[in-house]
């Protein structure tokens, strides 16, 4: 059975979404840059104790919400947990 996570990223000029690459070429070397930056990013954390990887499938949501005053707005995406480095592969 898979494990899977509901994101829910809120895009905005505030601390929120940060682009964290950018890659001129094809689908594969935009999936290598991609892998590279998820592997080795750690935000502000002064030591990664655990990393978990979910792959996220096509299916994203973009939700924008008005206010009276504000407007918000989120990105959903649905992942699937494919690396846990507490998880020991079975033999």
């Amino acid at each position: 059975m898979s494990r899977w996570i509901v994101l829910c990223l809120p895009v905005s000029t505030d601390e929120g979404v940060r682009t964290l690459a950018e890659v001129d070429g094809g689908p594969e070397e935009a999936e290598q840059a991609l892998l590279q930056v998820m592997n080795t990013y750690e935000h502000d954390l002064w030591k990664v104790l655990r990393r978990e990887v979910f792959q996220c499938p096509n299916q994203s949501y973009f939700l924008r919400i008005h206010g009276r005053v504000h407007t918000y707005s989120f990105l959903f995406q649905l992942a699937e947990l494919i690396y846990d480095s507490e998880t020991q592969p079975t033999t």
